[in-house]
This record gives C-alpha cells, sequence and structure tokens, in this order.
C-alpha cells in the first residue's frame, strides 16, 4: 500500500540519470573555473553573485535525487525533505537577487542575467515548495512536479555554467582591451593657408 501511494520505485531511473548529470556538470564548473582564473582575475562578489548560484543549482538537483532514492522514504518524510528544499531555495535565490546588483562594478546585470539568475530560480524552488506541500496528500502528483522541477534547475545550471564561460573567454577580455586602449587623439584641424594675393591687373607703364 506504500508503494501505492509513493511510486519511487519507478523514477530510480530518471534520478540516476538526473542526478549523475548533475554530479559531473558540477566538476566540470569547478575544472572551468580554475582555468579562468589561471588566465584571469576572478572577483569574490562576481564569484558568489553567479559562479556559486550555478553550484548550488546542481547541487540541489543532486540532493533531490538522492532524497528520492533513499530507502524506506514515506510520503510524510519526501514531502519535509522537498519542502524544506525549496524555502533553503527560494530564501538563497533572494541573496542571489540582492548580490546581484552589487556583483562587480565593471558589469552591469541584463535582463538575461535577472531572469536566468534570479527568477527562474525563484520560481522553481516555489515550485518545489509546493510539491513538498502536495506530497503528504497527492504523492503521484508531487513526483512529476518534482521530476519538472529537477530538470528546470538543471537546465537553468547548464545556461548559467555557459554563459559564465563565454564572458570570461570573450567578453570580458574585450571589454579590458577596449578600457586599456590608448583614447584616440583629436582630429588635428587641417593648416589654414595665408590668403592668395591677387596678382595686380594694373599693365606697368611704358616708357615714351
Amino acid at each position: 500500500m506504500a508503494d501505492a501511494a509513493l511510486p519511487l520505485d519507478i523514477w530510480s531511473n530518471f534520478y540516476v540519470i538526473i542526478g549523475s548529470s548533475a554530479g559531473g556538470l558540477t566538476g566540470l564548473t569547478f575544472v572551468v573555473i580554475a582555468l579562468i582564473a589561471d588566465q584571469t582575475a576572478v572577483r569574490l562578489p562576481g564569484l558568489r553573485a553567479f559562479i556559486t548560484p550555478t553550484i548550488v543549482h546542481f547541487c540541489s538537483v543532486l540532493a533531490i535525487a538522492a532524497v528520492l532514492n533513499v530507502p524506506g522514504q514515506t510520503p510524510f518524510s519526501v514531502a519535509l525533505c522537498l519542502a524544506a528544499a525549496g524555502l533553503i531555495g527560494v530564501i538563497y535565490s533572494i541573496g542571489t537577487a540582492l548580490k546581484l546588483n552589487s556583483s562587480q562594478p565593471e558589469y552591469v546585470p541584463v535582463a538575461a542575467d535577472w531572469i536566468w539568475n534570479v527568477v527562474l530560480p525563484t520560481l522553481s524552488y516555489l515550485v518545489l515548495l509546493m510539491a513538498g506541500a502536495l506530497a503528504f496528500s497527492h504523492a503521484p502528483i508531487a513526483l512529476y512536479v518534482t521530476a519538472g522541477v529537477s530538470l528546470l534547475l538543471l537546465f537553468i545550471g547548464i545556461h548559467n555554467a555557459w554563459d559564465i564561460a563565454v564572458w570570461f573567454t570573450a567578453e570580458r577580455p574585450a571589454q579590458q582591451r577596449q578600457a586599456a586602449a590608448p583614447p584616440e587623439p583629436p582630429p588635428v584641424p587641417a593648416a589654414t593657408a595665408p590668403p592668395a594675393t591677387a596678382p595686380s591687373t594694373t599693365a606697368p607703364s611704358a616708357k615714351r
């Protein structure tokens, strides 16, 4: 009866795949950041605003996969774990919004940064919180919702990791070169030539 109320067995392959992907991408992100740090300086505020949340999203997916594969889970324990993860994620996303606003003086976040780093993660964790509240009474529906949230968090992490790598390897060096380039000298006005003297039209007087 417990298996009918909480069908975790049919989700085991899904969470093994998604959890393995999240764990592998977390390690790959560490390698990319380490390689970038050898070539350019990484500021701590920017690290906390853009890079750390990406790792947190991957770890959230990994934690969800691990929790839902623990033997002996009950609807109450799953509801408690999902609700706690959703609440912590919402609080963390609010903190990310504050850090994003004062991340780096040379970079002003654009609309895409707010969408992928604040709006979508906050919505994902809010839905996860609601899935936790739903799991105790409607466990099968809550598991489908949790699966959707896990996929969305994984895609958010992939997008943000790619965005970070592109910015550090392409956009930031271009901005630094542009800032370091000496300013172009103002155009020199053309030299003003002295007015030409008109030739005299008076014929010289002839001697008689």
